[in-house]
């Protein structure tokens, strides 16, 4: 495809070439497996994504896989294609989606979902699996894979889990059957029956759902042999030898996040009871600083990049923080390379390593307290001393950390106006504490976002708040706020918070509200610019779907849930006495 008359008329057209440095390009004639491997998002979201770039960097490392990246289309680009009758294409070779043999997504954002469909259309796929004979085969992993009911109609299987060893034996599956076949394509039926005996695969098709007349989950079985039950969310047993993509691709645009990331640990060995995050990544695992160690110096050496942020879900959690911030301190201070975190833990041990080390990264630092309140810190099993977090905040100012974000939830269960009260106070009693100590000020933010009841959490069980009581505990913020000049207050999209509760808790019915949606426009809805919840209102009562029964319903201990079949490590009866917990 001849990309130059198309470039001429986007915005930002270097995010198409797909000739960043360190890329990788094949041959896609001569290549005998084919993987287009879709984020549907905008690249600048996507390229920021840790699992795109170890899924891209796994694939191309076996010799006869080409993995090439898919993202969705900025408006503009969009337009063009659709008015020139043009399919969406491939960034490094341009090819058409149809000429790959495996389609694969990655969900990470449930308000995501209607660009996959948007995907499909722009490369005149059909939407609907049964629609689907001679196609790709269309896959998707991640984190919304926790529960991948809702998208269940529209994909051929889901990996479930950590998809790094599962999507090489489907590459190894999908080879056999290609040569069992001379060379030619194998068909969906086939590929199916073969990856249905893989741990962690899910075939929707391949189950079948009844509901009963009050509309929950009757049974969930398998309508074919050895279709097995429950399916088994995989993990990484070895993290530390595990591929990681040091060969960073460095675009020519700035990313959302654009800097290099070291992942160094997975799981978290706290148990926050609202926390899917957990579940998912469930159990811990960290990295060696050797290994660290090693994995930075390669980074650093294949980009020039000046940031380098260590990632993991509680990163102050991680057991040799000091050991590793010494081994980079002395191996890139004169190098100017910075070390940043993406969120902190208040733990005393933080304040001495802000001030031990200058290679971190000045200017703000990002804390989640959760809740201000000690009661709503025991119900959500959050741990948070006060003292701790102004100590830590005080070693951070010294060493001209200016700018501390806080992010909080409303809406958690039993929550009242003085838990409301105790996020003021507790940010003016920062500011306070610093400006009383250095006679000068302290920016603070706060980011407040609705409760989201997730699957396979112990709050699984509760409801979302009603939107209107969270309009109200917003303003109310808002009032309490308003004095203070020092103070940024900022809310999540309560509607956004809605849906995404909605389709995160959904069972496979909505996969119709879904398809209905993105037909009125729901497109680029992650955009808070571009999100309408009244195209959502429009399609749930088309489909007379009602979403409160999903969102605004507190769940019954016995009732099925959409994702029970999906084995995460932890039981169901844990997560249970876990909530039971909350609410004695």
């Amino acid at each position: 495809m001849n990309l130059e008359p198309i470039l001429l008329k986007v915005n930002k057209p270097s995010q198409y070439l797909g000739n960043e440095i360190n890329v990788v390009k094949k041959d896609f004639d001569k290549t005998y497996i084919r993987f287009a491997l879709c984020f549907p998002d905008f690249y600048t979201i996507g390229m920021s994504n840790l699992g795109l770039r170890i899924i891209y960097g796994i694939l191309n490392n076996i010799e006869d896989v080409v993995c090439e990246r898919v993202f969705l289309p900025e408006p503009d680009l969009e337009r063009f294609l659709e008015k020139e009758n043009t399919r969406i294409f491939s960034w490094e070779s341009k090819r058409r989606l149809v000429d790959f043999d495996i389609i694969g997504f990655s969900l990470s954002y449930e308000l995501t979902y209607p660009n996959v469909l948007k995907i499909l259309d722009l490369a005149d796929i059909p939407l609907y699996s049964t629609e689907r004979k001679d196609y790709p085969l269309i896959i998707a992993g991640g984190p919304c894979s926790i529960n991948p009911e809702p998208l269940a109609d529209f994909f051929d299987l889901f990996i479930i889990g950590e998809a790094e060893e599962v999507i090489i034996k489907i590459i190894d599956i999908y080879r056999q059957l290609k040569k069992k076949n001379s060379d030619k394509k194998p068909s969906k039926e086939e590929c199916l029956h073969n990856f249905k005996y893989l741990e962690g695969v899910y075939i929707p098709s391949f189950y079948d759902v009844s509901y009963h007349n009050d509309g929950t989950i009757k049974s969930f079985s398998p309508n074919v042999k050895d279709a097995p039950l429950p399916i088994k969310k995989q993990y990484l047993k070895n993290i530390e030898n595990s591929f990681y993509p040091t060969k960073w691709l460095i675009p020519y645009i700035e990313l959302t996040h654009d800097r290099l990331i070291l992942e160094i640990m997975r799981g978290c060995p706290n148990f926050c009871r609202f926390c899917q995050a957990r579940s998912f990544y469930y159990p811990y695992r960290i990295r060696s600083v050797g290994k660290l160690l090693e994995l930075a110096k390669e980074l650093f050496f294949l980009t020039g990049y000046e940031e380098l942020s260590l990632g993991g879900l509680s990163v102050c959690d991680y057991p040799y923080m000091g050991e590793l911030l010494e081994n980079l301190d002395n191996e890139f201070k004169e190098k100017k390379l910075l070390v940043s975190f993406s969120s902190l833990r208040h733990k005393k041990i933080i304040g001495e390593l802000i001030s031990n080390f200058d290679i971190l990264k000045k200017g703000g630092l990002t804390f989640a307290p959760e809740t201000a309140s000690e009661r709503l810190r025991k119900i959500i099993n959050k741990d948070f001393d006060i003292e701790e977090f102004l100590s830590v905040v005080d070693k951070a100012y010294q060493r001209g950390f200016n700018h501390i974000k806080l992010y909080f939830i409303i809406g958690l269960p039993s929550e009242k106006n003085q838990d409301l009260d105790g996020i003021i106070e507790m940010a003016y009693r920062l500011y306070d504490f610093i400006k009383k100590k250095y006679k000068r000020t302290l920016r603070i933010n706060l980011s407040i976002n609705p409760f989201v009841p997730k699957p396979h959490t112990p709050f699984q069980w509760f409801s979302m708040e009603d939107l209107e009581k969270i309009k109200e505990k917003e303003e109310y913020l808002f009032l309490k706020a308003k004095p203070y000049k020092w103070l940024k207050i900022s809310f999540h999209n309560r509607y956004m918070s809605f849906l995404e509760c909605f389709l995160s808790r959904a069972d496979r019915r909505v996969s119709r509200v879904i398809y209905r949606a993105y037909k009125k426009g729901a497109v680029f809805g992650s955009l808070n610019s571009q999100f309408s919840f009244d195209i959502w209102k429009s399609a749930f009562k088309e489909e007379k779907i009602d979403p409160n029964f999903y969102v605004l319903r507190n769940f019954n201990k016995e009732e099925i849930f959409p994702w029970d079949f999906i084995d995460i490590g932890v039981s169901k009866e844990v997560l249970w006495q876990e909530f039971q917990k909350s609410i004695e």
